[in-house]
């Protein structure tokens, strides 16, 4: 076990699945890492730290180990794992060397099918050689996320028969699988709902072929709430007020089906936009960063807790020492 993770994403899942899911929370900088160890901590969640192509860059890889290292000592009873968010080949292969991550994401669901399943094979190769997990994605959901664009008309659910080729040819240990999500702040029109029949139809299949359940992982998984999205507005911004997300009532239902990890990103960035609007809107002649810095933490520890609430992982933390001996 590395040192300075507590707890390898493989033994989350296996606690986890059937229970409740894990939430998966993307970090950039010093703040968002503040709050999402701040909220975890007050509603005794665990949680997995997720880390983007895109904020490697942002922050610098070096740097968001650092930050995380830190935070693990300001907060050492904090229990989660380090997560690749959407990696290609080369990305993962960096972070599987590193020694830092639990687990990657090979994200091959762009490339033809069996072409997804030699790039994953490999990427899992690679990780489980090192005892790092694999996830990895059959079915593409819409929207944008960094430089990931998929318009409405080319996502397509997963097949569940595919699926259960997919976990048999690469090995991989968890499925993101398309189920009705989509990424980003624009994600869709009237009601949606999550597609269940999809989960139970992967693991109806994955029981006939003999193989253990496999935990699914859910992607675009954001509720981009109307009353954020109306403060931003209020306050400046132009986002579209029909804007909704995933219900945050079809978490559990989704969870208990085997649903163990749930990704949500867009929901925090609405929390940060709203926060610095409204600050700078109500107090125009300032321009110190750290109050409203200040008042983010605060505001994404509470929006990180009843995140947690809504996957069913609060208060579990004492079950999970108890379950894994720490």
């Amino acid at each position: 076990m590395r040192a300075f993770m507590i707890v390898t994403t493989a033994q989350l899942y296996k606690v986890a699945y059937g229970k409740y899911a894990v939430g998966a929370y993307n970090i950039n900088n010093a703040e968002q890492t503040m709050g999402l160890f701040r909220g975890c901590i007050e509603s005794q969640a665990p949680f997995i730290i997720q880390i983007s192509k895109g904020a490697r860059k942002y922050t610098e890889k070096r740097m968001l180990e650092a930050i995380i290292r830190s935070a693990e000592e300001i907060f050492p009873d904090a229990i989660f794992a380090v997560h690749l968010d959407h990696g290609d080949e080369e990305t993962c292969y960096d972070c599987i060397d590193s020694g830092f991550y639990s687990s990657v994401m090979i994200d091959a669901s762009h490339d033809p099918f069996d072409e997804n399943i030699a790039i994953t094979k490999r990427v899992v190769d690679r990780a489980h050689a090192k005892g790092i997990s694999v996830e990895a994605e059959l079915g593409m959901l819409g929207g944008v996320e960094e430089d990931i664009a998929v318009d409405e008309g080319n996502a397509c659910l997963t097949n569940p028969e595919e699926a259960v080729e997919f976990i048999q040819r690469t090995g991989c240990d968890a499925l993101a699988a398309a189920i009705g999500t989509s990424h980003g702040a624009y994600k869709f029109r009237g009601q949606q709902s999550l597609h269940f029949e999809v989960i139970e139809g992967i693991q109806a299949n994955l029981k006939a072929a003999g193989m253990p359940p496999t935990p699914i992982v859910m992607h675009g998984s954001s509720s981009v709430p109307k009353e954020e999205v109306a403060r931003i507005n209020a306050a400046g911004g132009t986002l579209d007020p029909s804007a909704c997300g995933v219900n945050e009532n079809e978490y559990l239902p989704a969870a208990k089906l085997g649903v163990t990890k749930v990704n949500i990103d867009t929901d925090g960035r609405l929390v940060w936009t709203r926060v610095h609007r409204e600050y700078f809107r109500d107090k125009p002649g300032d321009f110190d960063f750290r109050p409203p810095g200040k008042t983010f933490i605060d505001e994404y520890a509470k929006f990180i807790a009843h995140k947690n609430k809504m996957l069913g992982s609060a208060g579990t933390i004492p079950a999970i020492r108890a379950a894994l001996g720490i």
